[in-house]
């Protein structure tokens, strides 16, 4: 009996993403976020390497320290999570479905080769997962 191939992270990953830089200063990443409506965005240097990760927790820790200090301060990479958990574009939905399920995290950055290519989220997945067996 033959197996189906099953659909790849590279398959149905996010391309079209918010992205920042880490020398943004946070008030106005938040604001990014705010008008995109996302609720993450990945973190590239100037060469485009991924390094960190912006969620919403991260922009409330930003908006906890402002309260303290009336005033917004620092920049992405000051609040950012650095080295993020990330997925590789050929891993198979079934062992990403594990890694999500195993992980806290909502959403992956996605590489290939070592270069970041896009998103891949829980609904990402269970979206493709799903529509396989209907």
């Amino acid at each position: 009996m033959t197996e189906l191939a099953l659909p790849r992270v590279g398959d149905v990953m996010k391309t079209d993403l918010v992205t920042l830089a880490p020398g943004i200063e946070i008030v106005r990443a938040i604001s990014i976020l705010m008008e995109t409506g996302v609720s993450g965005a990945s973190v590239l240097d100037a060469e485009g390497e991924l390094v960190g990760v912006l969620s919403k927790r991260d922009c409330l820790k930003a908006a906890l320290s402002a309260s303290y200090y009336r005033q917004w301060g620092g920049t992405v990479a000051d609040y950012m999570t650095p080295d993020p958990q990330t997925m590789e574009a050929d891993l198979d939905l079934v062992s990403a479905c594990e890694v999500m399920i195993a992980s806290s995290f909502r959403r992956f950055p996605v590489l290939r080769s070592g270069r970041f290519v896009g998103q891949v989220s829980r609904t990402d997945v269970l979206h493709s997962l799903s529509s396989q067996w209907r």
